[in-house]
């Protein structure tokens, strides 16, 4: 049978296990690829009973997952004490939750399983378990260096055949000119490129590539970052055989006309890429983070509290991620 996808439980007093929990018990009409939840078995039969979810929990591990996943909910048991306390974050869980997603991207990385969902974390709770990353997703670049190198991560958001990159992520926006190099945006236009061939299937990527500034600096009258950074950039990459257009201004290239043009948009800042995305998509994209030597996917949004324990969190994204990991993980 195909090997699972190893999927994180993320914060335990938020709707991610809420979600993955519900779209277990729709497994067979929604057609899902077989997976391995890494969490805490106890908690998770507690959470399905408050929420009325009659579900077979198995403590099989990833290697069993895709021959019980037909009847049973297959979990990989985590350490640590994890509470039933839907919206009230705890310190207690910190360690199993972190300890889920060091277990997953082994199980990962090792082939066990094909490619990582994740659920949504709280940050806070984990600094008191020794948290030391900015995000989730540093966090996973350090674990897939295995001691070497951390890879450059790079946040793609997708929903269909739209994607949009920021070089960018979560800065002050008036650091960004600062941070800004010629190597930064070459490196990860080259890592964009990589994977939009290798794990989307796409032959010939087509990237554009937005200015920093309005209208694209209007040829320096309003500011000169595209001229002595991200013109130089696209020079470079074109002349690597890498196709790609730029610096376009950013208020007319997300036009969905002008968009379908390209198979990406590498912008320049976290709010330039992912406000038109979650225009059009604010309940279905899926982040996924390129650059590392693992599929990993999550849903695009954040452990909502108020929702969790309700059963009425969406679960269109979570749905999204999941699928989108299976297509890129069959596409390798």
């Amino acid at each position: 049978m195909d090997k699972p996808l190893a999927i994180s439980m993320g914060e335990p007093a938020g709707v991610g296990p809420d979600i993955i929990l519900a779209l277990y018990a729709r497994r067979h009409d929604l057609k899902l690829p077989p997976f391995c939840l890494f969490g805490d078995a106890p908690f998770l039969r507690a959470r399905a009973l408050r929420l009325g979810l009659n579900i077979d929990i198995g403590d099989v591990g990833a290697e069993g997952a895709s021959t019980v996943f037909a009847h049973a909910l297959p979990v990989a048991q985590v350490e640590g004490m994890v509470q039933d306390h839907p919206g009230q974050v705890s310190p207690v869980s910190a360690g199993a939750v972190i300890g889920a997603i060091e277990a997953a991207v082994a199980a990962t990385l090792t082939g066990v399983c094909r490619g990582l969902v994740t659920a949504p974390i709280h940050k806070g709770a984990l600094y008191h378990a020794g948290f030391k990353h900015p995000g989730h997703t540093e966090f996973l670049a350090e674990l897939c260096a295995n001691g070497g190198k951390p890879h450059l991560p790079v946040m793609m958001l997708a929903h269909g055949g739209l994607r949009a990159v920021p070089v960018t992520i979560h800065v002050p926006i008036k650091d960004v000119p600062g941070l800004l190099t010629k190597e930064l945006i070459v490196e990860t236009v080259r890592i964009v490129a990589h994977d939009l061939k290798h794990r989307f299937g796409i032959a010939n990527p087509q990237i554009g590539m937005t200015g920093l500034n309005p209208h694209a600096g209007e040829g320096g009258g309003i500011g000169r970052e595209e001229l002595e950074i991200v013109g130089p950039a696209v020079a470079q990459l074109q002349f690597e055989g890498i196709g790609v257009e730029g610096p376009l201004p950013a208020d007319t290239l997300f036009y969905p006309t002008h968009w379908a043009r390209y198979d990406a948009v590498v912008a320049m800042y976290h709010d330039q890429a992912l406000i038109p995305i979650k225009t059009v998509a604010f309940e279905d994209a899926v982040n996924v983070t390129l650059g590392l030597p693992i599929v990993r996917t999550s849903p695009d949004h954040g452990t909502a509290f108020d929702l969790a324990g309700t059963g009425r969190a969406s679960p269109a994204s979570f749905l999204a991620a999941i699928m989108m990991a299976d297509a890129m993980t069959a596409a390798r």
